[in-house]
């Protein structure tokens, strides 16, 4: 098999940008690129979680540094999904953070954990977990094998 580096750049572009607050889908890119067998499959994980783990790390720095503006008209995350994801961090803690993969709410908790002024390794260490699990949970399921 050979590497073909813009193929993974977009992977991770994907999965970056449906990690962070915006509205996107990774996972067809990824099962699209694991059915195409022109990667190895764990080299695809690796490359996916790690842009959707960053993606969240945008969202934890949001959080964390920039909800001062969360008033204004271009602030990525609505008033409402952020109250919720912090009534629910405040519930259960940076356990929480293990669904961080679930869309819609997994953003506002990456978010809130910023807020909330969760330490940045702990978050780093869940949120890769929860990612990560879903990558491979996502391909295993699609019957690729590593």
């Amino acid at each position: 098999m050979q590497i073909h580096l813009l193929d993974l750049a977009g992977l991770f572009a994907a999965a970056f940008l449906s990690g962070s607050f915006l509205p996107f889908q990774s996972e067809l890119v990824l099962l699209g690129m694991a059915a195409s067998e022109r990667h190895q499959i764990w080299l695809l994980l690796i490359v996916a979680s790690c842009g959707n783990v960053m993606g969240a790390v945008v969202n934890w720095y949001l959080g964390r540094y920039l909800t001062k503006f969360e008033g204004r008209r271009w602030f990525p995350i609505k008033k409402a999904a952020l109250e919720k994801a912090e009534r629910w961090y405040s519930r259960y803690g940076q356990w929480s953070l293990l669904l961080s993969w679930v869309p819609v709410i997994g953003d506002p908790l990456t978010m809130a954990a910023g807020l909330m002024k969760t330490n940045f390794w702990i978050f780093l260490i869940l949120v890769t977990i929860a990612k990560t699990g879903r990558y491979l949970v996502l391909l295993m399921i699609a019957g690729s094998s590593f």
